[in-house]
């Protein structure tokens, strides 16, 4: 019978399938600010400023949950991820790049704490926005990355998104990504 691994070479606090994105309340606006804050703060620290490095307000946040779904994720009671999606395209996405449907969803504003990174929790994120997506109903999920090393587009690539077009909007290189849903063409 195998040893089992060293705790020291385990991967820590890999998170269970069982947490949970659900939608946010008011009450967590400052938290998800901050959230947000601290994981662009990382990225500054990291890569050195650029667009990831804009400030994030709690005003902000609560005009997100007026316009759209703003979704938490906990671990033991402590924010460690955040999503939005809505049905308003952002400024930034120009939609002759993605397959034509009639219900897209655009996923902004995805933030995992910097502690929590690299254990799964974005890639769980990801797929429970999806299974969200597919219920409101949704044709697509679409989305657009920083092309830049502080961007998260290998990520989304990793998580079966598909690249559909690189551009640069107001100076910012972008590379827009798409995930059809059911019935979508």
């Amino acid at each position: 019978m195998p040893s089992p691994v060293p705790r020291s070479k385990q991967t820590p606090n890999v998170v269970s399938r069982a947490s949970k994105l659900v939608l946010a309340s008011e009450e967590d606006a400052p938290a998800i600010a901050a959230l947000r804050m601290a994981a662009a703060d990382s990225l500054t620290r990291e890569y050195g400023p650029g667009h990831w490095s804009s400030a994030v307000s709690e005003r902000g946040v609560l005009h997100a949950m007026r316009t759209s779904r703003v979704f938490v994720m906990r671990r033991g009671g402590k924010l460690v991820a955040t999503l939005r999606l809505a049905t308003k395209k952002p400024w930034a996405i120009d939609t002759s790049y993605f397959t034509a449907c009639t219900r897209p969803l655009y996923l902004t504003d995805m933030a995992v704490a910097p502690s929590s990174q690299r254990r799964g929790i974005g890639r769980l994120c990801v797929d429970q926005a999806r299974d969200f997506a597919r219920a409101w109903p949704g044709d697509a999920i679409r989305l657009d990355a920083y092309d830049a090393a502080a961007g998260a587009g290998p990520f989304y690539a990793k998580c079966g998104f598909r690249e559909v077009g690189r551009v640069t909007y107001r100076g910012t290189p972008l590379v827009y990504f798409e995930m059809l849903l059911q019935g979508a063409a």
